[in-house]
């Protein structure tokens, strides 16, 4: 065999079971077809991490969203991510409706979600001052919280790569076969073999799950569209803001994030394209539509940038996380929408145990469970700022102006264990490009630092890798 384990899916699921399966003396591969980590349901989602209330009782979801909001603290301090615990809410928008938040916050307890409180409107406005002018009530859920999406993957897929856990990117499976002792994996570029293959492949696990097993599976892809407001409104509301939870989820919600700006959405709508990313004047004029039950007077006017998540799921509203009856060896991590993101490290530790005990795996005593963000200069000190720059002065040229983003910072995001190789990678790394202007004034300057440091010439920087090039032509060609 090339590998004890290969892990298909290089999304927040994927890089938590890497992360946790380098605990173990263990040769295992992160194959992702596209160019990073974090570039499909994990890029584009809400960055809430959920108390757990929502979720029935005696469900994966339930079980795992728990444990994963517990260690979520903890796991930020280790991988030097951002994680806040805001809180959050959860109104009742008609007196009708008052009971079933009693019922969330019974259901919640049961699920073992600790400190939940069914509060008033009075309550609420002192909590919330610009809180929806027909909320009644809500549930309040003291550890809910929010993190940053992009570096809780990137951290933990660079803590695996750190532990020896190995990534390869574009390549995409296009089949799997049973062989002698494991598996055969044939991708684009390339056949590999492992004793286990885990399936963690997001909206596309089904089609990954049915090259082997003969009972199918079926992922629908749930599409949400998102507003970004500006850092002006960031401190519209504190809390996170859901409605009552429907067979969809808990609708559109409405939340600070912990770079500080605002989110609003996502909107709910199944599709049958996996790739169906584009945003819509339906989808976004809904989300207008229906914000003013969560908020009053939110700033739309701060709009910076729109965008599409889509969740992976299945009909029988719960995570599929099992080894596949017809096919030892294979484990199916699918279905994991809402709270997947909440509910990783946990999904992370119980499959990498399922591996360890099938494997028989041994700990692997030089594992370390630290890493060591990218270091931010304007969250230094003046001090310890001007001796950063006299040590490196890459680190006094600012690229992003929105978001104060340091040429030194870009240039860590480009030579780091697992390099940023595209305008997109960077961004998700260090935020350039993520401010007012979207990419407007620094796109240039960071695809000349790509191409110095990369060695990709400049025509060939793409947005997120494939055919999404930035220099169409130039003036020579032209002329």
């Amino acid at each position: 065999m090339d590998t004890d384990v290969i892990i298909i899916g290089g999304g927040v699921t994927g890089c938590a079971i890497a992360r946790y399966l380098s605990r173990y003396d263990v040769d295992a591969l992160v194959l992702e077809r596209n160019e990073d980590v974090c570039t499909g349901t994990s890029k584009a989602n809400s960055g809430i991490v959920h108390a757990g209330f929502d979720a029935k009782e005696g469900s994966l979801k339930a079980r795992l969203n728990v444990e994963g909001n517990r260690l979520m603290e903890d796991l930020s301090k280790e991988l030097d991510f951002h994680f806040k615990r805001n809180g959050s809410l959860v109104l009742c928008n008609d007196k009708n409706d008052l009971p079933k938040i009693d019922e969330l916050k019974a259901r919640g307890e049961r699920n073992g979600v600790t400190g939940l409180k069914v509060i008033d409107r009075d309550e609420l406005l002192k909590m919330e001052p610009n809180i929806s002018e027909s909320a009644v009530g809500a549930l309040y859920a003291p550890t809910g919280g929010i993190v940053d999406p992009f570096m809780l993957t990137i951290a933990l897929a660079e803590n695996a790569c750190d532990n020896g856990i190995a990534f390869s990117f574009n390549k995409s499976v296009e089949n799997i076969r049973k062989i002698d002792g494991g598996y055969e994996v044939v991708t684009n570029a390339g056949t590999y073999t492992a004793k286990v293959v885990i399936n963690a492949a997001g909206v596309y696990a089904d089609k990954i799950h049915n090259m082997v097993s003969a009972e199918k599976i079926n992922i629908v892809a749930r599409k949400g569209e998102y507003f970004l407001l500006d850092k002006s409104a960031g401190n519209h509301v504190h809390s996170t803001i859901f409605g009552l939870p429907t067979a969809y989820g808990k609708g559109i919600l409405i939340s600070p994030t912990v770079h500080g700006n605002l989110l609003v959405g996502p909107t709910a709508t199944d599709i049958d394209d996996k790739e169906g990313t584009e945003t819509t004047a339906s989808g976004l004029n809904e989300i207008r539509g229906k914000i003013a039950d969560r908020a009053v007077n939110v700033p739309m006017n701060t709009v910076i940038t729109s965008f599409t998540g889509l969740r992976a799921h299945d009909d029988k509203g719960d995570f599929i996380i099992e080894e596949v009856k017809d096919a030892p060896g294979f484990i199916d991590v699918a279905g994991i929408e809402s709270p997947g993101l909440s509910s990783a490290p946990a999904i992370g530790i119980m499959v990498s145990d399922m591996v360890r005990d099938m494997l028989s795996l041994e700990e692997n005593k030089a594992y370390n469970p630290v890493r060591k963000g990218i270091l931010k200069p304007f969250e230094l000190s003046d001090k310890e700022r001007d001796e950063l720059i006299k040590e490196n002065p890459a680190y006094a040229r600012v690229i992003c102006r929105c978001e104060m983003i340091t040429e030194g910072e870009i240039i860590d995001a480009l030579t780091r264990i697992l390099p940023a190789r595209s305008l997109d990678g960077v961004k998700r790394r260090v935020r350039a490009g993520m401010g007012r202007c979207q990419g407007g004034f620094c796109s240039p300057l960071v695809m000349r630092l790509i191409s110095e440091h990369t060695g990709i010439p400049m025509e060939e920087v793409t947005k997120f890798g494939g055919n999404s090039k930035q220099i169409l032509g130039t003036i020579k060609d032209e002329l």
